[in-house]
């Protein structure tokens, strides 16, 4: 945790916050501070800065805190992911935010088995956790939008459209001969299928929008490995 998040409810007036639980935890175990310590905070949604510790035991926290800087910008790149299996999504989700991704849509394909979409995982208080971890991570404070899109037929047809509108479209593909392209600085949609990529059908109707299909060569990687090579070829020049 490089960054203590703060909630609007921990505040206790303009420049005190109180906490307990997961965040004291990590506060007495890891950072190991004591009164008087400074530490890193951020406000939820608003900016960084410093927080004092002037209250501290096994049961909560006290710091002075003041607000003096904003928070790194996010990237300019949209995700539209086939929904992975759902260990893997926890995972997805703290990377793309760790990478500073702010839009992540979860859509179903055909691959997707249909189970993946009765996981708790994907229950708001699960999927905010880990935009949570993601952001202390991170030291940012914007949490990303997540959306999620259980047709894909209907989603391309009737809201992809104005959601890319103005963006360079990509879809990654296997086998696809293009190569992805870096070094960018303009806002982009990425699309990224499931394992295997998206069907004929699919990658056809994303093509009718625009999006053009590249690869990073001739290996097919898998969701965990795909995700942040795509985006961090993009990233660098998208912060």
């Amino acid at each position: 945790m490089n960054l203590i998040l703060l909630h609007p409810d921990d505040m206790t007036a303009a420049d005190r916050a109180r906490m307990t639980g997961r965040r004291l935890r990590h506060v007495l175990e890891v950072h190991r501070a004591g009164v008087g310590d400074e530490l890193i905070v951020g406000m939820l949604n608003g900016r960084i800065g410093t927080g004092k510790v002037i209250r501290l035991d096994s049961s909560f926290l006290e710091m002075e805190v003041r607000f003096d800087r904003d928070p790194p910008a996010g990237s300019l790149l949209t995700v539209l992911l086939a929904l992975p299996r759902p260990k893997v999504l926890r995972r997805v989700l703290h990377s793309l935010t760790v990478m500073g991704v702010k839009r992540i849509v979860l859509v179903n394909a055909a691959r997707v088995e249909k189970s993946y979409w009765q996981t708790p995982f994907l229950e708001p208080d699960a999927v905010e956790h880990q935009l949570i971890l993601g952001l202390e991570q991170a030291r940012d404070t914007a949490l990303p939008e997540v959306l999620l899109k259980k047709r894909f037929k209907p989603f391309v047809q009737d809201e992809l459209p104005a959601l890319c509108a103005g963006t360079l479209n990509l879809v990654a593909h296997p086998g696809s001969a293009e190569t992805c392209p870096g070094m960018l600085r303009q806002p982009v949609t990425l699309a990224i299928g499931p394992e295997g990529g998206f069907v004929p059908f699919e990658i056809e109707m994303l093509a009718a929008l625009g999006f053009t299909p590249v690869s990073l060569g001739e290996r097919i990687l898998n969701v965990e490995c795909v995700v942040p090579a795509l985006v961090s070829r993009l990233y660098l020049s998208l912060s």
